[in-house]
């Protein structure tokens, strides 16, 4: 039996969960560890990270990532010249680049760096050369209209006229160069020998030999932190434009962690993640200082474990539950209807597949528990099917008069709030169309005041004086998440009813601890499996 036990999936997945944290830190660890050469066979740095060089940023005519070899042949322009450059030393400076008619119809554009010490740097046999395609082709941004803007006076919207004008024009399907506004790189700044036969792979492609014991100074454009944000349709009739520049000097973990990602993040969309949905990663990363980001990680991996284990134990509460005694029907009706209402708000608003994929999972198994609850079960006549509902116990058929009295008192409440808020959105916000006034409206009400649909199963445990029936295992494991939203709310990309939402279940999920507290344990009750353990014991004496 103590086998048994000790197999169990949750034991297990534990385990495995620990394993994998321990792997990972020790990665981690082993990236932040500058590396050190024992033997002969050495690579030292050519220049100490103090040492001064020359740094100069072209805007060349020519659209392709090929290095130019002049600045006649290539037509280049500088935009940025450095006499003093040393590794050590961040900055961040404010460029303007200027637009020839080439650049303007052109759908690529190229930034290139030179790292140089001597007065020309295409003829400088030690540069450093890195490029930075700085041109995108994006969707413009979908403009928001007022619904009534033409039926009500533009007084009582708080319209002006000028956004009417804006936001009646239709927004493009079409995408067209948008410029990136905000380019970052970075080197780093640690004096490091490594051993030739044991260079970390992800930084083969930044090393440049001087000789064959040196190399030259690790630099790399930050890719990571460029979000879709940054980047601004391009105006024809522009000159120039604005270009900030900043470099910041980093350690050897940091770029390798940084280049990791990078690649990742690339490897994703093989398996079909779009340029908005790798934004949001992006986010996490751009946003956040690295003690902040070890912490998410951290938290990331227990909210996957808790996930799990808590729609292991949901699911198998349900699948034993027998009967609907204690627990409030419209409760798991209205949880499954609010579930499906926000995937659709999610799905609208463009939120990343880190919320999207877990509110799809967790609204299938939200219809499912209704399908349970209600005990349908459905068979075919031929092609035609037959739904059937179960019966109804006393038992239970006491439970819903306590949930029915509950939900009629609530929605004395909700109903109006619900109405009267959809009815404010319309008049005074915007929206993308009348279905995103719909789901916008739907989502608010669940969002602002879907915590009251809660409040029958608080009341029917006042009422029976018992928290017995419900499947405690899984509510800690949510409980837990529910607190790790909160953290994630400010680092994840999300909309922010849907952030507001996640402070709102700490407080149900408080209550419900209180109820347990105050409740003590009544084994003649029926458990979660619809069970009463007393009634067990006696039969088996008997």
């Amino acid at each position: 039996m103590a086998g048994i036990k000790l197999l169990s999936i949750t034991n297990i997945t534990i385990v495995v969960f620990l394993i994998y944290l321990s792997y990972t830190a020790n990665t981690f660890y082993s990236m932040f560890r500058p590396p050190t050469c024992k033997n002969n066979n050495c690579l030292s740095a050519h220049y100490k990270p103090s040492a001064n060089k020359k740094l100069k940023l072209y805007s060349c005519l020519s659209t392709s990532s090929n290095q130019p070899r002049s600045m006649t042949d290539s037509k280049c322009v500088t935009i940025l010249n450095l006499d003093n450059f040393t590794i050590n030393q961040s900055f961040d400076q404010t460029i303007h680049v200027p637009l020839v008619k080439q650049f303007r119809q052109n759908t690529t554009f190229y930034i290139h760096f030179y790292l140089y010490h001597d007065f020309d740097p295409f003829q400088d046999r030690t540069h450093i050369y890195r490029n930075r395609l700085i041109s995108k082709y994006l969707i413009p941004q979908q403009n928001f209209m007022n619904l009534l803007q033409e039926k009500l006076p533009l007084s009582l919207t708080g319209v002006n006229e000028q956004d009417q004008k804006r936001s009646t024009m239709n927004s493009s399907d079409t995408p067209i160069t948008h410029v990136l506004r905000t380019i970052r790189f970075h080197a780093i700044n640690q004096d490091i020998t490594f051993d030739r036969t044991e260079i970390p792979q992800e930084l083969y492609h930044l090393i440049t030999l001087y000789s064959q014991t040196t190399y030259g100074p690790l630099i790399c454009s930050d890719e990571l932190t460029s979000r879709l944000r940054d980047y601004q349709p391009m105006n024809k009739s522009d000159d120039t434009f604005e270009l900030k520049v900043i470099y910041t000097p980093i350690s050897i973990g940091r770029m390798r962690l940084w280049v990791n990602f990078e690649r990742a993040l690339e490897s994703t969309r093989m398996y079909g993640f779009s340029d908005k949905e790798i934004d949001e990663i992006k986010g996490i990363f751009a946003d956040n200082n690295l003690p902040i980001l070890a912490l998410t990680f951290v938290v990331a991996a227990f909210h996957t474990l808790f996930d799990f284990l808590a729609f292991k134990n949901d699911i198998n509460y349900w699948r034993h539950r027998k009967t609907m005694v204690g627990l409030s029907l419209r409760t798991v009706v209205w949880r499954s209807i609010s579930n499906v209402i926000i995937f659709l708000y999610l799905l609208d608003s463009g939120a990343s597949l880190l919320v999207l994929i877990p509110a799809g999972v967790g609204s299938l198994i939200e219809i499912w528990k209704v399908k349970k609850a209600l005990k349908i079960k459905v068979r075919f006549n031929g092609y035609k099917p037959i739904i059937t509902f179960g019966e109804v116990s006393q038992a239970e058929a006491d439970t819903m008069i306590h949930d029915s009295t509950a939900m009629r008192y609530l929605s004395y409440i909700l109903y109006p709030l619900c109405i009267g808020l959809a009815i404010y959105s319309l008049i005074y916000n915007t929206h993308k169309s009348w279905y995103s006034w719909i789901i916008n409206s739907l989502v608010n009400g669940v969002y602002a005041f879907g915590f009251l649909f809660m409040m029958p199963q608080l009341f029917l445990n006042y009422k029976l004086k018992s928290v017995a029936h419900l499947p405690w295992r899984a509510f800690m494991y949510k409980a837990f998440n529910t607190f790790i939203d909160d953290l994630f709310a400010f680092i994840i990309t999300m909309p922010t009813a849907h952030r507001l939402a996640c402070f709102r279940d700490d407080f149900v999920f408080l209550i419900y601890l209180y109820q347990k507290w105050l409740y003590p344990v009544d084994k003649t009750r029926v458990n979660e499996y619809g069970e009463a353990f007393e009634e067990e014991t006696k039969s088996k004496t008997e």
